[in-house]
Parts: C-alpha cells; sequence; structure tokens
C-alpha cells in the first residue's frame, strides 16, 4: 500500500514540477515573436538547468527513485530549449555572457562534480554527496520567493507576488514533501518542506494584503514574465520538484 502512495504522489510531483519548467514558456513566444531577450535574464534558466542535472543525477544514483529522475530530465531538456532560444535572440554581449555562464555552470562544473562523485564515491556516500549538491542548489533557488515576499512586505501590495505562482510553489512542495515522507528520503523532503512553508507564507501574505486593484499594465505583466521564469523548482523537485 505504502509503495502505491510513493507512486502516486511521485506522478502527480512529476506532473506539477513538469507545468513548473514549462511555466515559462509565453516569455520564449514572445522572445521568438520579437527576435530580441529585451532585459530579460538568462541566470534564472542557467540555475534551473544546473539543478536539474543534480537532481536527475541523484534521481538515478539513489534505488527506486525514477520518479525523481524522470521529471529532471525532462526539465533539463525544456532549460535547454529555452537557452538555445535565448542564444539566438540575445545581443551579442548578452549572449557571450550567457555563453559564459552555461560553459562554467551548466557544463563544466556539473560534468566534474558528477564524474568526481561517480568514480570516487560509492554507494551510500555517493547518493549522500548528490543528495546534498540537491539541497544546497534547491536552497538558493528560494532567494527568488523570500524577495517576492519581502516586496510585498515592503510595499503592503501582492501586484508583485502571482498568486499563481505562489499556489504552485505551495502544491508542488507540499506533494513532493509527501512522497518524500512515504519514501523516507530525506533530501526530498527538506528543500521541499521548505518550499511548502514559503508557499503557505506567500498565500498567507496574498490573504492579508490581497485587494483589488486596476488590471495589470504592461509594467506589471512583463515583471510577471520574469518571475514566471524564476519559479521553482524547479525546482528543488521543484525542480524535482
Amino acid at each position: 500500500m505504502a509503495v502505491s502512495f510513493i507512486v502516486i504522489f511521485g506522478v502527480l510531483g512529476n506532473i506539477m514540477s513538469g507545468l513548473v519548467y514549462i511555466s515559462p514558456a509565453n516569455v520564449f513566444v514572445r522572445i521568438v515573436k520579437r527576435r530580441s531577450t529585451e532585459e530579460f535574464e538568462s541566470i534564472p534558466y542557467v540555475s534551473k538547468l544546473l539543478n536539474a542535472y543534480f537532481w536527475s543525477y541523484y534521481g538515478l544514483v539513489e534505488p527506486n527513485s525514477v520518479l525523481v529522475a524522470s521529471v529532471n530530465i525532462f526539465g533539463a531538456g525544456v532549460e535547454i530549449v529555452f537557452l538555445t532560444i535565448f542564444l539566438i535572440f540575445a545581443t551579442p554581449r548578452m549572449k557571450a555572457r550567457t555563453a559564459m555562464l552555461v560553459a562554467a555552470l551548466d557544463v563544466a562544473f556539473p560534468a566534474a562534480a558528477i564524474l568526481l562523485t561517480q568514480f570516487l564515491l560509492h554507494g551510500d556516500k555517493r547518493i549522500d554527496v548528490a543528495g546534498l549538491f540537491c539541497v544546497v542548489f534547491s536552497m538558493i533557488a528560494y532567494a527568488s520567493p523570500l524577495s517576492a515576499m519581502k516586496t510585498v512586505v515592503i510595499l503592503k501590495s501582492v501586484e508583485y507576488m502571482p498568486f499563481l505562482l505562489s499556489f504552485i510553489l505551495f502544491v508542488n512542495g507540499g506533494v513532493w514533501t509527501l512522497y518524500a515522507i512515504l519514501a523516507k528520503d530525506l533530501f526530498v523532503g527538506i528543500p521541499n518542506g521548505i518550499g511548502f512553508l514559503l508557499g503557505t507564507a506567500q498565500l498567507i501574505l496574498y490573504a492579508i494584503y490581497w485587494k483589488p486593484t486596476k488590471p495589470f499594465n504592461q509594467v506589471s505583466d512583463d515583471l510577471e514574465d520574469q518571475q514566471i521564469s524564476e519559479a521553482l523548482i524547479p525546482a528543488s523537485k521543484s525542480t524535482h520538484g
């Protein structure tokens, strides 16, 4: 019975994390249509690809974690497509900067870290190191929602913290936390438990500071697009959730 619930929550986590990964699609449709990256930054996609790499590796070395690996392998593919589009339409200066970031953070660093872990460590030590990498990079990713919460408190307005993103953070973190409890996986549980708490806190702030406003203007739309591009995951395994 426990195994069945693990699979159920793992599949639900895959669906939610998959939605997180593809959530910036509207940003890239806009980039292609306008043939310009405008003011968008590549760093969120570079960091999400790095996160996806490590969660994919963890899912492959940790027994019975195929559902962790599957969604993050998918996510890595999505981020590679996004970054390719970004590189095609970026200005020469941004293109050079992005290429250097990709080479350092999405090629050299993960390749070296994974190869060293794979060949120098074995068994539980390999799993633990892979899991620690995942936890560290997932925690770094939470700078974005924390920044959004700070803005809400200072401005006493939720205009710059879209409800949908807060709700996704809440549900995605909750689903993967339940998966982690059932699977007894601490590395999955820590970042996603924190993600769930942050999502809960954002929804509480939304209830406190929400008030009817006029429709967002273009500036607000642009900012929301950028926030969507930084949505979690992935992840955590929100990126892998």
